[in-house]
């Protein structure tokens, strides 16, 4: 049965890109992107392509001494009255465009030069298009990849195509949920004294959080800068009760140099006296810039780099020992807006860099 969306990966890049981004693919709608993607990839005979629900990987096997891989998922979040796609001839506007479709455009337009003939790599080269990036880290298709099949996932380097300006943003912070939880004891709003107001008790909570001085740790010439907020406060059962109950959620962003373990550690010293309840906790990744593979990577794009503040999918190939950086056009500025765009510029920026880091010119 012929594909609904076909993807021409002869065009440009800037026109693949909008092809992409036509494709309405909001998380866990992913099957006809993902089936456009599978089908131009599938034509190029120099690739072994496979798939994996909506995951879609594509490996050059040149027998080279390194591998190398590039990634990006395939997801949006909700459709905002952003689709289709436009250009104004400096930016493309629409869903996707910066988050990360722009960067997905390169992915492709990379693995239809490289062994192709066009492109002679000094790399082998493995392309990772997943789903499910935007929602819960169960569904995760890169997630769900590295578990089902990690010999699919062994490289000497990896990159992620996140927004990150066509800049170098190599590793990426922690992070963690917490709920902090202070008691007391109902009462009739008329009579308050005879009760104990939670809600009032956790005052001193936001108070060390008004006052908490973040640490800036430098890792590898990198200053990480972490942050611990309140992010939610939730308490009272009606209007005419003291409440006896008062939760406040808490988001610290940790670098890269603290544990999963120390970082929960951390929360639980800052606020020793009260209740800590872990809800939800993800790893960060230190950028690997003295990596051989990276260190030609970073001379071969001659561009700035930053650390990631933020969470994403390099966190996954840390733990699975492969430094990676993030590297794509996008500009997690407009990431999940309205108004997303990208900047066309970057898009050709990241497509030329790519293609003369593995071994040829664009």
């Amino acid at each position: 049965m012929p594909t609904l969306h076909a993807l021409d990966l002869t065009t440009d890049v800037v026109t693949l890109t909008r092809q992409l981004v036509d494709i309405e693919s909001v998380s866990r709608n992913e099957g006809p992107i993902a089936d456009a993607v599978e089908d131009a990839l599938r034509a190029l005979p120099h690739l072994r392509v496979q798939r994996f629900g909506n995951t879609v990987v594509a490996r050059t096997e040149l027998g080279l001494g390194e591998r190398v891989i590039l990634a990006g998922h395939l997801d949006t979040v909700p459709v905002n009255d952003n689709l289709p796609s436009r250009s104004d001839g400096t930016y493309l506007h629409g869903l996707g465009t910066s988050d990360m479709k722009g960067g997905d455009a390169v992915i492709l337009k990379v693995a239809a030069a490289v062994g192709s003939g066009r492109v002679q790599p000094t790399r082998d080269v493995t392309f990772i298009l997943y789903d499910c990036e935007e929602i819960e880290a169960s569904a995760n298709g890169l997630n769900l990849l590295s578990r089902s099949h990690p010999e699919l996932l062994e490289a000497d380097f990896a990159i992620l195509m996140e927004s990150s300006r066509a800049e170098v943003e190599a590793g990426c912070q922690g992070t963690l949920r917490a709920e902090i939880r202070t008691r007391g004891e109902r009462a009739h709003t008329a009579r308050a004294w005879t009760g104990s107001n939670a809600i009032h008790a956790a005052a001193p909570i936001l108070a060390t959080l008004a006052d908490y001085v973040p640490r800036r740790p430098v890792i590898d010439g990198l200053e990480f800068h972490e942050g611990l907020n309140a992010v939610a406060v939730s308490g009272g059962v009606a209007g005419n009760v003291v409440p006896d109950e008062c939760v406040v959620t808490v988001n610290y962003r940790f670098a890269p140099d603290r544990s999963e373990e120390e970082a929960l550690a951390h929360v639980r010293d800052v606020f020793s006296a009260y209740d800590v309840v872990l809800t939800d906790s993800a790893p960060g990744a230190l950028p690997g810039l003295d990596r051989p593979a990276a260190r030609e990577f970073l001379e071969a794009v001659a561009t700035p780099v930053g650390p990631k503040f933020g969470w994403t999918d390099v966190a996954r190939f840390s733990l699975l020992g492969i430094p990676a950086v993030n590297y794509g056009p996008g500009d997690a500025t407009y990431a999940h807006r309205r108004d997303e765009k990208v900047l066309i510029s970057r898009i050709e920026t990241c497509e030329r860099a790519l293609l003369a880091w593995l071994g040829g010119a664009a």
